[in-house]
């Protein structure tokens, strides 16, 4: 079982936004709307500040991001989803190899992974550890590599389009997490995997566990 990190397993939403708006304040000369943040694709933050900022002063933006991030964690992290814990506790029972593949920094990682107080993962891969994000399928094949598993034993979750691009074209089943997505949200989503191909749709994270079954009944 491989998992997408943030949206999926811990909302940080709230978190990304406000250390993009801060950091990139200088830039802008201005604090930056949601919807403006949102337009750069926020899903890896060194990229989003390599496509915003010029070279030279990005290793400034990027220390001035962590230390956004660092400082709102506490305030602005709202947590592990409900459910969450008893997921991952439940397929280390059943045997389950676990991992994560994120576009979070290794440090934005650390920090975070830290405050979850989850137990360590068998493979993570960030940001840093790749040199094509999602949705190339490149992160989710080194996952895979390290845990010693083939495509077709395994399960990628996320909540996003690129998630369930790299999901296909690693050959991994694709499951979405809508359990991290609002009303309206949902539906716009479902059509948008649905058009990608084949996908199991998990309303909630303690409903996995009957996606797995489905799944391994169907093979």
């Amino acid at each position: 079982m491989l998992f997408d990190f943030d949206g999926t397993l811990i909302d940080t939403w709230r978190l990304y936004l406000e250390s993009f708006r801060r950091s990139l304040e200088p830039h802008f000369k201005r604090l930056l709307t949601d919807p403006e943040i949102l337009e750069y694709q926020p899903i890896a933050e060194r990229r989003l500040l390599q496509e915003v900022v010029e070279q030279a002063r990005f290793s400034d933006y990027f220390a001035s991001f962590l230390s956004h991030y660092r400082s709102l964690h506490e305030t602005h992290c709202d947590g592990l989803y409900l459910g969450t814990v008893e997921l991952l506790n439940g397929l280390r029972a059943e045997g389950y190899v676990l991992g994560v593949v994120t576009g979070k920094s290794r440090e934005a990682w650390t920090m975070t992974f830290g405050h979850s107080k989850l137990a360590p993962f068998d493979a993570v891969v960030t940001d840093d550890d790749v040199t094509h994000p999602k949705p190339h399928p490149e992160g989710l094949i080194a996952g895979l590599h390290t845990m010693d598993v083939e495509p077709s034993h395994a399960i990628y979750i996320g909540d996003s389009i690129f998630d369930c691009q790299a999901a296909h074209a690693a050959k991994i089943r694709f499951g979405a997490a809508l359990w991290s997505k609002s009303t309206h949200e949902v539906d716009t989503f479902r059509k948008a995997i649905g058009m990608l191909g084949d996908a199991q749709y998990f309303s909630s994270p303690y409903f996995v566990f009957e996606g797995l079954k489905a799944w391994i009944d169907h093979d």
